[in-house]
Order: C-alpha cells, then sequence, then structure tokens
C-alpha cells in the first residue's frame, strides 16, 4: 500500500502555494493524499509567523495533529515558524518528528532534523512543479522575499530578500494549473523584477500580467505597495476584467506611516483611489490597516476613521499591532494598551461593515459576470477567493465555468442572486 500525506496550511495564499507545491513533490515520490490525518503516514503542517495570534494558531494545531495522528506516523513542520524559530521549535515540541525550513525537503526521512554541519538538500518552492488545480482558481506565487524594511515586518528576516521567478517558469505553472482564474501573489507584487534588472526590472509586473491574462479569463493581483502602482499597472488591472485592487496602506496618519517606515498618507491615497474609480468606474478596493501601533495617538485613529468613511472601500481588514522580535518597532516608545487597541478595532471594524453592507446593496439589481467555485457559490470580480464575500448562484449553474446573473438580494458582505434573462432595458450592467 503506498503511503499517505496529510497537508495542514496555515496563514496567507503565499503559503498555500508553498502547500501545493508540496503536495506536488509528493505526488511524485509515490504519496498518496488524505483528507483524514488519523490515516496519514506522514502529517505536515505548513505554519503561519507573522503575528503572535497566528504562532499561537500554528501551534495548537500542530499539537491537535500530534494527537490525532495513528502510532508510527511522521509529523512535520514546515513554513514560517519553521524557518524562523526552527531549533528553538524542535526543542519545545517533542512530538514533532522533524522541523523543515523552506530549503530542507519533507520526506519521511528519520533524521530530525537537517543540520550539525550535514549538506543540506536544496528545494526551490518557487518552481517546484505543482498538481492541476482542484479549484476553477489557483494562486501563483511570482516572487519570494521582501526588500522593504517596514517598522513592524519581520518577514524578510527569515523569508530573505526579493527573489523574483523567471517568466518562462510562471507562465509553464499557469498552464499546468489549468484554472479559469490566477491569482498573483508575492510579499511585494508590483515590485516583481526589481531585483533583476538585466533581465527583468522595474515595471515587469505589467507585461507578466498581459501574458497570464493571454491563457486565462481572469487574472487577480493580491497585495500592491500603493508606491508601486503606477498608471501602467492601473491600467493592465483596470482592463483586465478583474479591476481589483489590493492596496498595502496599513495607516493613513504620515507622522505615524513615517514611524511604520512607509510610504504615503491619507490625501496621496484618496487621491490615487479617485483617480482609479475615474477610469474603471467598477473598481473594487481592499485594503489592510494596522491599530495600536507604537505612538498612535487618538489624532491617528480619528485620521484613520475620517479616511474610512472618505475612501468607501468595498474591503477592509483592521488588525492589531504585534510586537515582533528584531523589528524596528520592538525599540519605539508610545506603546498602545491592547484595551485602547480592542476600543479602535471595535470602532473601525463596525464603521467599515456599514460600509461593506451598503456597498453590496447599491449591485441589487445589477448584472454581474461570476466564476462558479463549487455548487451555488461563486464570486465576479468585486470578490477575491477566501477573503472577500461571495455571491449564491442557483445549483444549476455548471462549476467552473462563467456566467451572467442578476443579483436579487444582499446578506451583509454576501449577494443572492439568478441567473441572468436576456439583457433589457431595466437592467444595470456592471
Amino acid at each position: 500500500m503506498p503511503q499517505r500525506f496529510y497537508i495542514e496550511t496555515l496563514g496567507c495564499p503565499k503559503n498555500q502555494v508553498d502547500s501545493d507545491k508540496l503536495v506536488g513533490t509528493l505526488l511524485a515520490d509515490g504519496l498518496v493524499a488524505t483528507d483524514d490525518p488519523g490515516r496519514a503516514d506522514l502529517v505536515v503542517v505548513n505554519t503561519c509567523a507573522f503575528i503572535e495570534d497566528a504562532r499561537q494558531e500554528s501551534i495548537d494545531t500542530i499539537l491537535a495533529l500530534a494527537d490525532a495522528r495513528h502510532d508510527g506516523a511522521r509529523l512535520v513542520v514546515t513554513g514560517c515558524m519553521a524557518e524562523r524559530y526552527g531549533d528553538e521549535l524542535a526543542a519545545a515540541l517533542p512530538e514533532v518528528d522533524a522541523v523543515s525550513g523552506f530549503g530542507v525537503p519533507v520526506t519521511l526521512g528519520r533524521s530530525r532534523r537537517a543540520s550539525g554541519g550535514r549538506p543540506v538538500p536544496t528545494l526551490d518552492l518557487l518552481n517546484l512543479p505543482r498538481p492541476r488545480s482542484a479549484a476553477p482558481w489557483a494562486y501563483v506565487k511570482i516572487a519570494e522575499g521582501c526588500d522593504r524594511t517596514c517598522g513592524f515586518c519581520a518577514i524578510p528576516s527569515f523569508r530573505g530578500p526579493q527573489r523574483s521567478r523567471d517568466v518562462a517558469s510562471i507562465l509553464a505553472e499557469v498552464d499546468q494549473l489549468d484554472a479559469v482564474e490566477i491569482v498573483l501573489v508575492a510579499q511585494d507584487l508590483a515590485s516583481y523584477g526589481k531585483d533583476r534588472p538585466g533581465e527583468l526590472g522595474a515595471g515587469a509586473i505589467v507585461p507578466l500580467v498581459e501574458a497570464v491574462r493571454e491563457r486565462v479569463a481572469r487574472t487577480r493581483l493580491l497585495y500592491l505597495y500603493p508606491s508601486d502602482l503606477s498608471d501602467a499597472l492601473i491600467d493592465v488591472i483596470g482592463s483586465s476584467g478583474v479591476p481589483y485592487y489590493d492596496l498595502s496602506l496599513q495607516h493613513v496618519s504620515k507622522p505615524l506611516l513615517r514611524r511604520m517606515r512607509r510610504w504615503g498618507d491619507g490625501d496621496r491615497f484618496l487621491r490615487r483611489i479617485d483617480a482609479i474609480r475615474g477610469r474603471y468606474p467598477d473598481a473594487a478596493f481592499r485594503s489592510n490597516f494596522i491599530v495600536g501601533y507604537p505612538g498612535e495617538t487618538e489624532e491617528d485613529h480619528d485620521q484613520l476613521l475620517d479616511f474610512v468613511d472618505a475612501a468607501q472601500l468595498d474591503w477592509c481588514g483592521f488588525f492589531a499591532y504585534s510586537q515582533e522580535d528584531g523589528t524596528y518597532a520592538v525599540g519605539l516608545d508610545g506603546a498602545v494598551p491592547r484595551s485602547l487597541m480592542d476600543e479602535r478595532l471595535a470602532e473601525l471594524r463596525e464603521r467599515q461593515d456599514e460600509i461593506t453592507a451598503a456597498r453590496r446593496d447599491e449591485l441589487i439589481g445589477t448584472t454581474l459576470r461570476v466564476l462558479v467555485d463549487a455548487a451555488g457559490t461563486a464570486r465576479g470580480h468585486r470578490e477575491a477567493p477566501e477573503i472577500d464575500g461571495v455571491v449564491q448562484v442557483p445549483d444549476s449553474l455548471a462549476v467552473g465555468e462563467l456566467h451572467d446573473v442578476v443579483v436579487v438580494d444582499a446578506l451583509g458582505p454576501d449577494l443572492v442572486a439568478v441567473s441572468a434573462a436576456p439583457p433589457g432595458p431595466s437592467v444595470a450592467v456592471r
């Protein structure tokens, strides 16, 4: 009987890509996937280490799967926690058989950890083959690492500097996946190619997006640093059929953004958003903001509230600041009490929930082009997979295909739609 494996993935879409490539490697090695960790001979946890809550979730998942596995099954921890806390994690969790960083293959071998001066086999997760996508959409990671020095972020310390992939390898992966929608991801997506000036160079993201959209019906981009959102990039996104702009803003107070070692301010962001809407009225926007960064004042918080009201973004995430060892922010004064962070988070989330619900209500009566991900569940250009709301559609609509539907109701972040009738003057089309 072939040995079975089970992979649990935590964290962001970039981790999901890594897991998909591990799946491809394990399948090539003759193992068989199972969705029951209790039947697996190899249990892999792909961890997240971005903030404290994510690390705790990773630990809890590791311990739960340690209890769920059968006698003799191996438990391997990989991903960001493995890379950042490798030896420390191995010592703290005797339940784990191996802690494998990004450069160590996940196998059924018996060594606990590749260390002690022995050669470490390389595993280039960026360019490993992947199996065909099980869903009509798939993430594709176009670069690894990050060259920025944001004050709150430890990712460059364990993911390393930016390393952009060859265009040919990216397009080959797109072809392998055979998906209707490709979602391009990276730590700093718009900087793709900057680290390879002789081959790619700044602005290389634009021809890459053009090449991808020649292969698939939908191309979506996640995680755009605002200073690199050039006119050319705005246009290639806006004209792609998926005018969805995921802008990594983090805050709007100029003094606080400088303490974060980041570019921009609320006025610049609003001007850019308004300009995009002027060119692409159907544009959808998502962003994330950190609440409680050291030095955040009531005035800073009020500026963020005012921005949320003015920007009318479709989607927003708000996260409490998490102190990360080795980051610039650790040495800053002006710590914000957790109780005050929670108050500010609640106020912002309530405000944004109202805005999101209102923007969804505005779509009632319009006709949308949606991709059916599963029976009864679809997404238009405004909904990124696994992140935003969905469009509830009749079960009769074929999965994996694009359909025109008419929105008949909105339930908070979700829409309810029926199959579209022939276009008529009373139906708005967006």
